[in-house]
């Protein structure tokens, strides 16, 4: 495979070529039926690296996964409260609200920057030297958390390693989506929160076996782990093919056709591979003539700034659900009176549960769909967090209302793991258009990851003893914003299930409505008449 750099990009082909060659059509329409036909087991018979490359490079998410549940449960371990906190009255040690809303955002800000850089850094050098370059970085950052010996330290270690982080967040959706066939194309996107979930499961489990300890390998222990998935990461990142999209972007069609070759098994027929390749050429062309460019203004432009809303508060409403409320069941519940083992017996059976929904969720939404799911997974959310809201009313909760109180937290996380979670990384990775869908994702989950640095200040303030101590009443606080999420989703939200790029390219172009997109009538050869009318 060729190792050169082609930023500036040549169409393959004239739009009004195509236009004149019908067996092009011809071939480009017969891949697009296959997609729509093959089954999901046909795909993983088909296309079994494909699979095992997106599962691959999305295990680096589990990084990610991991170190948010890590933080936020570190503030109920009482040797790391004790070397980082300061003492109070009743002789426990508590680190400030202010100090828990740092380390828990921190590495968010990080992310955020990292997200941008890496959109940049795909775009000139390709999803598999950028990920390198993160893997390497990640494996240097660690050493600044695991010394760290005061907070400034701590934070700004977390500051560092949110770079990579964000560069994971960012890349994993798009190669996923990139490289996976219709059929398989929910399970794999879907599958990156399955590593977030598997991240916070493995934390919890690894935070609960060191509780036994009273020394500083009780936090030590858990920071150092984060360096074991990075060997396996890089050996698969290694081996990995590129993206045959970005590949066709920098006019390199021989090697896209070479990468869709390796994706698939003997099964599939080196005419079929044409196929796809033409497939692929005709959306790309179709996109390059209508929006030009694909830098980041280019996202609001046109159409587009439909397709940027869409995919951004989507994102954004995985925070405005009210997530953050459960995510620091462990610290809730000792502040409602648990003692630690109980607390962290609590959070490993719900991170467990949270893997358990997101593999649920992916025979639901083959029946389902992605817009059906994310609105009854935010009504779920919004009706637990009122009744968490509730128990918390009365002054004096006894340990009966904690425990009910960290059942609902339980069921609550269930159900976004179950429908917002997973089902998030689906859309945001089918709305964009093909050849914007590095820069949109970026964007989009730059907007979450400011979303949850505010979260995180929220969230502190509403259950930390120092600050506003609502403990089960700040559910009411989140139950508003999920009221918000579900209006907008209801009117804002379209159905993409079983639509490939070229056909949501029609749609979003003629403009069809939020709930006419499950139904409305696609021709993949209105894509011609559409470049007929713009030339």
């Amino acid at each position: 495979m060729s190792s050169g750099i082609h930023h500036i990009e040549k169409s393959p082909a004239s739009i009004e070529d195509t236009a004149k060659n019908d067996d092009f059509m011809q071939a480009a329409t017969e891949a697009a039926t296959t997609e729509h036909t093959m089954t999901v087991r046909e795909a993983m018979q088909r296309y079994p690296k494909a699979i095992l490359y997106s599962v691959g490079l999305s295990l680096a998410v589990v990084m990610d996964g991991y170190d948010m549940s890590l933080m936020q449960n570190f503030f109920s371990v009482v040797q790391f409260r004790h070397k980082y906190g300061h003492s109070l009255t009743n002789g426990d040690y508590q680190l400030s609200s202010t100090w828990q809303s740092v380390l828990s955002g921190i590495s968010s800000v990080g992310a955020f920057f990292g997200l941008f850089l890496a959109g940049q850094l795909v775009e000139y050098f390709g999803f598999r030297r950028t990920m390198q370059v993160a893997l390497v970085f990640i494996s240097m950052a660690i050493f600044i958390v695991f010394f760290a010996q005061n907070l400034a330290m701590l934070a700004a270690g977390q500051l560092i390693c949110g770079l990579p982080w964000g560069m994971f967040q960012g890349m994993a959706s798009v190669y996923s989506a990139d490289v996976a066939p219709l059929s398989l194309r929910s399970l794999l996107t879907s599958y990156i929160n399955l590593c977030w979930a598997f991240g916070g499961f493995v934390s919890v489990g690894v935070l609960t076996a060191c509780l036994q300890r009273t020394d500083e390998w009780a936090y030590r222990i858990p920071f150092a782990v984060q360096w074991i998935w990075i060997l396996p990461i890089a050996a698969i990142v290694y081996f990995a093919p590129e993206s045959p999209w970005w590949l066709l972007r920098q006019n390199r069609p021989d090697d896209a056709r070479k990468t869709l070759r390796r994706l698939a098994s003997s099964k599939v027929s080196d005419k079929e591979v044409e196929s796809s390749l033409k497939l692929i050429q005709l959306t790309n062309e179709h996109e390059r003539l209508l929006q030009a460019g694909t830098g980041y203004m280019s996202l609001f432009k046109g159409t587009n700034l439909r397709r940027t809303e869409i995919a951004t508060i989507t994102w954004v409403c995985q925070v405005t659900c009210g997530t953050w409320f459960a995510s620091q069941i462990t610290y809730f519940l000792q502040q409602g009176g648990l003692d630690e083992q109980d607390s962290f017996s609590f959070g490993l059976g719900m991170t467990a549960l949270n893997c358990l929904g997101t593999i649920i969720s992916w025979f639901v939404a083959i029946r389902l769909g992605r817009r059906k799911l994310y609105l009854l997974g935010l009504l779920g959310m919004l009706l637990s967090e009122v009744i968490v809201g509730c128990f918390g009313i009365p002054n004096v909760a006894g340990l009966g209302l904690v425990w009910a109180s960290g059942a609902v937290l339980i069921a609550n996380n269930l159900i976004y793991y179950l429908t917002i979670g997973p089902v998030c990384f689906t859309i945001i990775s089918e709305i964009p258009s093909a050849r914007l869908r590095n820069r949109t994702i970026t964007f989009a989950r730059a907007c979450y990851l400011a979303a949850a640095v505010g979260a995180h200040f929220l969230q502190a303030a509403l259950v930390n003893p120092t600050a506003w101590n609502l403990k089960g009443r700040g559910a009411f606080v989140w139950a508003g914003f999920c009221l918000v999420s579900l209006v907008w989703a209801f009117f804002r939200l379209p159905e993409t299930k079983d639509r490939l790029a070229a056909e949501l390219d029609i749609l979003f172009e003629k403009r069809t409505r939020t709930r006419k997109f499950k139904t409305a009538t696609v021709d993949l050869r209105q894509l011609l008449a559409t470049k007929t009318e713009e030339n």
